[in-house]
């Protein structure tokens, strides 16, 4: 089964939100250039509610790796994504300090690169955070395990997932109505995937 995660959490509603939908991850976003950013206080606010059968994966940029650690060592995060210029030397020093999966971002234009990154799981994203459709035809021959983000929505995830079988889906803008997380859509989504309500 496809997993899904729900990232740029923000509010408690949208924790509450999650906690009825039971995706597999949710995500917050610890970019301060990011329109979905949330201080590390914040998150531990929200991660308090969460249910603990759902991962939180903390996304970074480029992000000092001691930030990282206090935000793992505190139980808020439980898997790290790297959304930056991190190479894999980045990457060995974040997994030795952390001891959490690593998550990695990549581009359509760095699919080589993606196949060989030392990340645990590696993501294809059209851009960052930019909500346009990922090339799919780019990413058909990939071997490894990946999370789908760039574009998806309720109204064709469905078709990402048969013609292209990730391991999970990642949405956030697909998910937001005039920038904040729609309940429906997440619902839609959600549904959408799991072919709950599909007629």
């Amino acid at each position: 089964m496809t997993r899904i995660k729900l990232c740029g959490l923000s509010r408690v509603a949208d924790i509450e939100a999650a906690n009825e939908l039971l995706p597999e991850y949710v995500g917050f976003v610890f970019a301060p250039k990011s329109k979905r950013y949330v201080s590390p206080a914040h998150a531990e606010k929200l991660r308090s509610i969460l249910r603990p059968e759902i991962s939180a994966v903390g996304v970074f940029v480029d992000e000092k790796p001691e930030n990282i650690y206090a935000l793992t060592s505190a139980g808020i995060i439980d898997i790290v994504q790297l959304h930056g210029q991190e190479d894999d030397e980045y990457i060995t020093h974040i997994r030795k300090l952390t001891g959490k999966i690593i998550l990695k971002a990549f581009t359509s234009g760095h699919i080589d690169e993606a196949e060989h990154s030392t990340a645990d799981y590696i993501l294809l994203d059209s851009g960052a955070g930019s909500g346009a459709v990922f090339d799919w035809a780019g990413v058909k021959g990939i071997k490894r395990s990946y999370f789908l983000a760039g574009g998806l929505t309720a109204d064709n995830v469905r078709r990402a997932i048969d013609e292209l079988s990730p391991f999970a889906v990642d949405v956030s803008s697909g998910i937001e109505t005039d920038g904040m997380k729609d309940r429906e859509k997440m619902s839609a989504f959600v549904s959408a995937v799991r072919r709950e309500n599909i007629s």
